[in-house]
């Protein structure tokens, strides 16, 4: 997608702040981080959001989650992190390209509906 900044960066036509790289997936770390570490799991290909997953889709996300867990192992973080996505932008979802947000490095917070945590 020429306009998803996701997709430029995986095309290496913006930069980014990488941890990991591979064919199906690379994650780099946020430029507003949330907490100390603050990295961002992303699909090379373009999916929209979590809403738009099919079954097809069953093996990336496996690979999402196992990315996720290498790279809290790699940032030292394993011991307590968080995985979210966001949905759309009521749901929060700045840049429509599916994506987790991996967080630790402090004591997390409780969620609740009003949060921003």
């Amino acid at each position: 997608m020429p306009d998803c900044l996701f997709c430029t960066i995986v095309e290496g036509n913006e930069s980014a702040d990488f941890v990991y790289r591979a064919d199906d997936i690379v994650v780099f770390r946020d430029i507003y981080p949330r907490a100390p570490v603050h990295l961002l799991v992303v699909p090379t290909r373009h999916v929209p959001s979590a809403h738009d997953i099919t079954e097809d889709d069953s093996t990336i996300l496996t690979r999402c989650f196992a990315v996720a867990r290498q790279v809290a192992e790699q940032e030292s973080i394993a011991d307590g992190y968080r995985i979210t996505t966001n949905i759309g932008v009521r749901g929060g979802q700045e840049i429509p390209h599916l994506h987790f947000h991996v967080l630790g490095g402090r004591q997390l917070g409780h969620i609740d509906s009003g949060g921003t945590d």
